[in-house]
């Protein structure tokens, strides 16, 4: 494995892992507070300031690499003064992702009882824990799955 690639303009820490190359992307943590956010209604630059605390420069730059990689779009708000930033597809597409962290840390990172925001949909009810099914739709996990690379 090369340890950091050039592919296409864009350094691959590691080329060949779909995992690395999401992560390349969007792998810190305003990044993806930023498209938490985004999924959840922000727009504005101010939005996703006071909805994440991020400092201006940091968010400059995140929402600047967002756009960049595919993930945001900007454009005019309704009004015509200022720009907005919406999810392309590809970031829509990460909502998955979005959902899978926060069931995580629903399960990991809270005592039994303690305060938290929940995810619920149109019917009001919370989601169903993801888990991941082969194309047959068996449950599959990390005892029964294998990574094949093209080598």
């Amino acid at each position: 494995m090369n340890p950091v690639a050039r592919v296409d303009g864009v350094t691959w820490t590691d080329p060949t892992c779909p995992v690395a190359r999401t992560l390349d992307l969007v792998g810190d943590r305003w990044s993806l507070l930023i498209v938490r956010d985004a999924m959840d209604g922000a727009r504005s630059f101010t939005d996703f300031q006071q909805r994440t605390g991020v400092a201006r420069n940091i968010l400059t730059d995140r929402l600047r690499r967002l756009v960049e990689r595919g993930l945001l779009k900007r454009e005019t708000a309704i009004s015509g003064r200022r720009q907005v930033y919406v999810l392309t597809d590809a970031g829509r597409d990460l909502f998955t992702v979005i959902v899978a962290l926060r069931q995580w840390g629903e399960r990991n990172t809270f005592a039994d009882g303690e305060a938290r925001s929940v995810l619920v949909g149109e019917s009001g009810r919370p989601l169903a824990r993801l888990s991941p099914t082969d194309s047959h739709g068996d449950h599959v996990d990390i005892d029964s799955t294998t990574v094949l690379r093209d080598d």
